[in-house]
C-alpha cells in the first residue's frame, strides 16, 4: 500500500515538473514555514525561544517513521517492556545505518545525520528519550507531565500560544488564572507535540531514522520489523547494541560521556568502530529473521543490497551525498 501511495505521489509531482527527494535534512534551502495554521504558528513561537533549530526541524527535516506493535502486557520477550528496551538499545544503530542528512546550505555539516544534530539542540524535555529505568508506562507518564506546553488549543482564536515554561503538570496543579482547565483532549493533543526517539501511541513509533531516497524506506521498515518480531533476532540485536552504550557508561573522557550514543551515531555514522560492529550484527540478525519468516524475496533482496552497499563497508546513505559535493 505504501508503495502504491508513493507511486501516486510521484506521478502527481511529475505532472507539475517536480520530483520527490528523500533526505533527512533539506540540503539546499533555508527553512520557511508554509502552513499558516494555529498549531504551527504556536509551534514556531515555542521553538524560536531557544534559537533557530526548531524552524529547521519544522520546515526542513524528514524521516522514515516505522511503527511497531507495543507488545503484550507481560514480562517476557514479547512484552512491551522488552520491546521498549530493545528499540532504545538499537536506536543509535538505526541512526547511524540510515544517516542521510550530511549537508546544510549545500555544504557538509560534519555530521552524517545533521537532522539528529538539529533535534539535539531542541527542547530536551520533549526530544530526548524518557528515563531508561523502571516501567515504561511510569517513565512516559512523568515525561509527558513534565514537558512544557507547546500550544493551548482555542477553537475561537487563531492564537494558541502557551505560557512560556508552563508544563502540563503545572496546568493541572497550579493553573494560571488566565488559562482554562485542561481536558482529556488537551492531554491527547499535548502528547502529539512530544518527539522522543521512540514515541508510544498505543503502538511504538520510531522517529530517529532519516528519510531515504526512492523506495529506501523499505529497508528500515523491514529491519525494524525483523528485529522486533523474531525472538532470536531481538536477543542478538540487544546484545550487539550493548557495547555501543557501554563505551559511554565506562568512558573516562567527559566529552565522550556527554556526547552519548545518539549524538555519536549521528556525527560519525557507521564509521564509529563500535557502532559499525553493532550494525553488522544487527543486520545479520535481521536478514536471518526475514529468511525464517518467509518475507517476500524483494524485501529480503532490498535488505541484502543495503547491507552489501553500506553496512559491510562502514558507509551510510549520507556518504553518497558527500561524494557528490567532494
Amino acid at each position: 500500500m505504501t508503495g502504491r501511495d508513493l507511486t501516486a505521489l510521484r506521478d502527481a509531482a511529475a505532472d507539475v515538473g517536480l520530483e520527490l527527494c528523500g533526505y533527512g535534512l533539506d540540503p539546499l534551502r533555508p527553512p520557511r514555514r508554509v502552513l499558516d495554521l494555529p498549531r504551527y504558528v504556536a509551534m514556531e513561537k515555542f521553538w524560536d525561544r531557544d534559537g533557530p533549530w526548531g524552524r529547521q526541524m519544522m520546515c526542513g527535516t524528514a524521516s522514515v517513521q516505522v511503527c511497531v506493535d507495543a507488545g503484550e502486557d507481560s514480562a517476557g520477550g514479547s512484552g512491551y517492556r522488552a520491546r521498549w528496551r530493545l528499540l532504545h538499545a538499537i536506536g543509535p544503530v538505526l541512526v547511524a545505518a540510515f544517516a542521510n542528512s550530511p549537508l546544510r546550505d549545500g555544504k557538509p555539516t560534519g555530521w552524517r545525520s545533521a537532522r539528529q544534530q538539529v533535534w539535539a539542540h531542541m527542547d530536551p524535555g520533549r526530544t530526548r528519550a524518557p528515563a531508561e529505568n523502571g516501567d515504561p508506562r511510569d517513565a512516559w507518564t512523568a515525561y509527558a507531565l513534565d514537558a512544557k506546553l507547546m500550544c493551548v488549543r482555542e477553537p475561537d482564536s487563531a492564537d494558541w500560544t502557551a505560557p512560556a515554561g508552563l508544563t502540563f503538570r503545572d496546568w493541572l496543579r497550579d493553573r494560571p488564572a488566565t488559562l482554562r482547565p485542561p481536558t482529556r483532549e488537551d492531554l491527547d493533543y499535548h502528547l502529539s507535540t512530544l518527539f522522543p526517539p521512540v514515541r508510544p501511541q498505543g503502538h511504538l513509533e520510531l522517529r530517529m531514522i532519516d528519510a531515504q531516497l526512492g523506495d529506501g524506506w523499505i529497508v528500515p521498515a523491514a529491519v525494524v520489523m525483523a528485529l522486533t518480531s523474531d525472538a532470536r533476532a531481538a536477543e542478538a540485536a540487544e546484545a550487539a547494541a550493548e557495547p555501543v552504550w557501554a563505551q559511554f557508561r565506562d568512558a573516562g573522557d567527559d566529552h565522550m560521556r556527554s556526547m552519548g550514543p545518539w549524538l555519536r551515531a549521528a556525527r560519525y555514522g557507521p564509521a564509529d568502530p563500535t557502532i559499525s560492529r553493532a550494525s553488522k550484527q544487527c543486520f545479520e540478525a535481521a536478514e536471518a529473521a526475514l529468511s525464517r519468516s518467509g518475507a517476500p524475496a524483494p524485501i529480503r533482496q532490498a535488505v541484502a543490497d543495503f547491507t552489501d552497499r553500506y553496512v559491510l563497508k562502514d558507509r551510510c546513505p549520507a556518504d553518497d551525498q558527500l561524494e557528490g559535493v567532494a
